[in-house]
């Protein structure tokens, strides 16, 4: 019989599987062409199976916590840090999103890349991500967090270039790569302070120092907060790095599908609420965390109100859910839970919506354009349904996934209280409405009126190895948030991790007032975007006479000019101020150097001509001149 001990004490295959998998897929080759993409799809569904049987193990115990250690991993001096996994309810709900939604993804992946040459080395890719990720989850130290933490950015730099002939791809690729590293800096920086304070950088170790009886001081605290905060906006394409995640669609779609709804763009999320002790200990940090999930929210809104790609569209909505997100774990104790509970329902829907647009393009040639689209409910009715089950769940509509999750952190920032609470509150309102509004826009152009599609393009149906990963998932996008709330009780389940969930005693704003506001900002939303597109005829080539706000939109909200104009082009500048440098001033010097010693040498080997008469003539100069001085002294 296979205790509860037993089970866990094998926790490390759920790194080493997929590890194992990658590393397979990626050595043999050609060799591997005909199976790997199924020893690839099959990785996942085996961890999910395994995590099912963790999960429950861990929830049979009281304490709900088991830190399995594995080995010294650097005992040098005084800076030791063993390797070891942390099964606690925070890494395994994280565990079960990643590998069961992992899972449908790659299944999905099975049917979307069965024509592509590259499938393996793609599969050995997500693998690799799926390893990287749950060490990054299910590791008891910040060190080790770090590890993970870079293994993600190596995969997604990897998945996003995968189609690295084409220069947008490519692009992309370094786009994402170098956003993170800016980020990655931050969590470094973090972990350094640490150790420099605490001389650990274990999670207990660390925390040990914050609360009661700690003596980590509010400056430390906010120092510490604000780097891991930095490290979070990189990997969750957070405001001021945002900009990488709308082009990281350049990957295949399940890429897109993975990245967006159960691994890379949730580990900020998850650094936070993980690290809640230290955020705790500082309100300034929180105030700043709040600041920026507000801020990229409505980013995320507006940018995805002008843009007819359907997958940046979807892009857009993600870095808006995940600026919730943040919001939420901003608020500080009592909410952390709520914004895990969003996170996960996020993945259940936007997983749904990403994997619905992959058979989109799928059936239209690889075109995501959305002008070039319209009436494809009635060829793609699957497809269809899927969309809309993941659209009713990101706008809240009632009952919903959105509706019990979102409406949560909305009524969170109400009940914050003072003007901050009611700001935030109210940018979460707007944020609703603006989802409710693009969202609409996007099923309307997609789905909806009149056929707009290009005469080489015959719409038709996925099969069933795409639809039925689709089908699951739109299920989930409708009755996930129930059963989060209700049926799991996750909130109950959090607090071993980041502390009870607080309902406030007296809520600011009722709450069935506050969520019939929710309800007529998210009708406004959804009226304003059909009189825009579901009465009218919307032309195949974008209007050029638009507003002010939709011209900024189609540009990002300017936000890769601005990077360019303040962070790129002074690096560029400066650069080749230093190469200028080098080259006219420490080589003009060398350079100089050498040509006077080359120069003089070469006028001096004259005086060496190899005749004896001219030697002579010199030695008879040389006495004339010498006899001419002695006559000159002795004359004088």
């Amino acid at each position: 019989m296979i205790t509860a001990h037993g089970i866990q004490s094998y926790a490390w295959l759920l790194v080493a599987i997929p590890a194992a998998s990658a590393l397979i897929l990626l050595t043999l080759g050609r060799a591997a062409d005909k199976w790997g993409h199924l020893l690839g799809a099959l990785v996942p569904v085996g961890l999910f199976v395994y995590a099912v049987f963790l999960f429950f193990s861990v929830k049979g115990q009281s304490n709900r916590k088991v830190d399995l250690h594995m080995f010294s991993w650097i005992p040098v001096a005084r800076f030791r840090v063993d390797a070891g996994l942390l099964l606690d309810p925070l890494a395994l709900v994280f565990v079960l999103l990643i590998t069961g939604v992992g899972s449908l993804i790659h299944i999905y992946a099975v049917g979307y890349m069965a024509h592509d040459p590259g499938r393996r080395r793609f599969f050995g890719y997500f693998n690799l991500f799926v390893a990287a990720m749950l060490l990054l989850v299910l590791a008891d130290n910040y060190l080790a967090v770090y590890v993970g933490w870079e293994g993600v950015g190596l995969a997604s730099y990897l998945l996003i270039g995968y189609y690295y002939t084409r220069p947008s791809a490519a692009t992309a690729g370094n786009k994402a790569f170098f956003a993170n590293r800016v980020g990655d800096v931050g969590l470094s920086i973090a972990i350094m302070l640490m150790f420099a304070y605490f001389g650990t950088t274990s999670f207990a170790g660390v925390f040990g120092h914050f609360g009661h009886g700690g003596n980590a001081t509010t400056g430390v605290a906010t120092a510490i907060a604000l780097m891991l905060l930095l490290g979070a906006c990189g990997k969750s394409g957070q405001f001021p790095l945002q900009t990488w995640l709308p082009d990281a669609m350049e990957g295949p779609t399940p890429v897109s599908a993975l990245i967006h709804a159960a691994t890379m763009v949730t580990a900020g999320v998850y650094l936070i609420a993980r690290s809640a002790p230290v955020f705790d200990a500082t309100s300034a940090a929180r105030t700043v965390v709040t600041i920026v999930g507000a801020i990229t929210l409505l980013y995320g809104c507006i940018n995805g109100a002008g843009q007819d790609d359907l997958k940046r569209v979807l892009a857009n909505s993600t870095v808006s859910q995940i600026g919730y997100m943040f919001l939420a774990v901003g608020l500080g104790p009592g909410v952390y839970a709520i914004g895990i509970v969003h996170l996960l329902g996020h993945g259940f829907f936007k997983a749904a919506l990403f994997l619905s647009a992959g058979s989109v393009m799928h059936a239209m040639n690889d075109r995501i354009d959305m002008r070039r689209f319209g009436g494809l409910w009635r060829v793609m009715p699957i497809t269809f349904f899927v969309f809309v089950c993941g659209y009713l769940a990101i706008i809240g509509f009632p009952f919903a996934t959105g509706f019990w999750t979102k409406d949560k952190i909305i009524e969170a920032a109400f009940d914050k209280g003072g003007t901050s609470g009611y700001l935030l509150g109210i940018i979460a309102l707007v944020g609703a409405g603006l989802t409710a509004f693009y969202m609409t826009r996007a099923l309307v152009m997609t789905f909806l009126g009149k056929r707009r599609w290009e005469p080489d393009v015959h719409p038709h149906e996925c099969g069933p190895v795409m639809w039925l990963p689709m089908a699951v998932l739109a299920v989930l996008s409708l009755v996930g948030g129930w059963l989060l709330i209700f049926g799991g009780g996750v909130q109950e389940w959090l607090t071993p991790s980041v502390g009870p969930s607080v309902e406030a005693g007296v809520h600011t704003v009722s709450k069935p007032v506050l969520t019939a506001i929710t309800l007529v900002v998210v009708a406004l939303g959804i009226a304003g975007a059909w009189v825009a597109f579901g009465t009218r005829t919307i032309p195949e080539e974008q209007p050029q006479n638009v507003t002010v706000v939709t011209r900024a939109s189609r540009r990002n909200l300017y936000a890769d000019a601005f990077n360019e104009a303040v962070l790129m082009r002074p690096g560029q500048w400066f650069s080749r101020a230093l190469v200028f440098f080098d080259n006219r001033g420490v080589d003009g010097v060398v350079n100089g150097l050498s040509a006077s010693f080359g120069g003089g040498s070469s006028r001096f080997r004259r005086l060496q001509s190899g005749f004896v008469r001219s030697y002579a003539l010199s030695m008879l100069g040389g006495t004339v001149a010498v006899i001419a001085v002695l006559l000159a002294v002795r004359f004088q």
